[in-house]
């Protein structure tokens, strides 16, 4: 009785696709579920874990994010399109692990998007530290990429009027974290920095550091010292004079301990001091050429820039300039140390 109901069309069609399954044979299928799982049309079994998570606020919005259990930093995509003033449909959570971010998504957007950046703002599936139905977030490091985005469109006049508003909101983000880190934002916010993985420290560490030896080159410039002893009105008689030992306590202040978290530690451990109290090599000697070096650089030259607008004797002024502009990585005290005995 049933198939004498049946639309006679439909039960054709039907036929007709029953011979296209068998005809395209397993082969296919297998294709197509491989796809399935890598593209946007399959979901990972297991979505990574969250293990901090807390709200980062830009302006009156206050967003999700989170850092997962690889130390991935996530911010939520629905709560970023919600900040920059975007709609964020019920189809956003259905659409979230699309090859790119729903702010994305639009056409007229494409010409802006290199590969790089496709690859880096994939959003995310993850499940949140108490468990419950997964989210969808964008690496925090790609949030400023996806603005600039936004603003090359704007730049190129390929905005349509209803996406200007997006641009004006991507411009005053981007000025917002200007020499501000996404990752230490959601650090921050998450409460990870307190307990920060040892691995993901250590690779920052890996990064300034050599883990071989380096050839010995000169990386402090003669002028550090000589404004040092002017502003401590010592007299200076050169580089080829033994300088007092406090020099050596000074430049761990000033430069290793504000160059990166825990620097001068992990340094004090590859290059330990001998029986005689002596150190076999400069500390410098282990810096990257790549990371470590230029970060060395850059930072004795912005020292040597605040010397040069302090007066003879101005040392106390100098230190809290360095304390304001170059706070210690992890630290808030001001370590005094005593003058040296000079001698004649």
């Amino acid at each position: 009785m049933a198939e004498e109901n049946k639309n006679p069309a439909a039960v054709e069609l039907g036929k007709l696709g029953g011979q296209k399954t068998a005809e395209r044979g397993s082969e296919y299928y297998a294709e197509i579920n491989a796809k399935r799982k890598e593209r946007k049309g399959g979901r990972p079994p297991n979505p990574i874990k969250a293990t901090h998570e807390g709200e980062l606020r830009i302006g009156d919005v206050s967003i999700p994010c989170a850092v997962l259990e690889d130390g991935t930093r996530v911010i939520s995509q629905r709560g970023f399109a919600r900040a920059i003033g975007a709609s964020t449909p019920m189809a956003i959570g259905r659409r979230g692990a699309g090859e790119l971010p729903v702010l994305l998504t639009a056409g007229n957007l494409r010409p802006f998007i290199n590969n790089d950046l496709a690859e880096s703002a994939k959003p995310i599936e993850y499940v949140a530290v108490r468990g419950g139905r997964s989210a969808y977030g964008i690496a925090a490091s790609a949030i400023p990429k996806i603005c600039e985005v936004w603003l090359k469109a704007r730049d190129a006049g390929e905005l349509r009027h209803n996406q200007l508003h997006l641009a004006v909101a991507a411009d005053i983000l981007i000025r917002g974290l200007a020499g501000v880190a996404m990752t230490a934002l959601v650090d921050e916010a998450t409460g990870y920095q307190v307990i920060r993985d040892k691995h993901a420290l250590q690779a920052i560490l890996d990064a300034y550091l050599r883990k071989e030896l380096a050839a010995w080159a000169k990386r402090f410039p003669d002028e550090f010292y000589q404004q040092m002893f002017r502003l401590r009105d010592w007299e200076w008689k050169g580089m080829k004079v033994n300088r007092p030992s406090v020099v050596g306590h000074y430049t761990k202040d000033l430069v290793y301990e504000r160059l990166a978290p825990n620097i001068l530690k992990e340094l004090e451990t590859r290059n330990p001091k001998d029986a005689r109290g002596r150190r076999p090599s400069k500390h410098h000697m282990w810096l990257t050429d790549d990371i470590g070096v230029p970060a060395l650089a850059q930072h004795l030259w912005a020292l040597i820039g605040l010397m040069r607008v302090c007066a003879n004797g101005e040392w106390d002024r100098f230190y809290m300039m360095v304390e304001k502009a170059f706070p210690k990585k992890g630290e808030t005290l001001l370590l005094p140390f005593p003058d040296p005995e000079l001698q004649a």
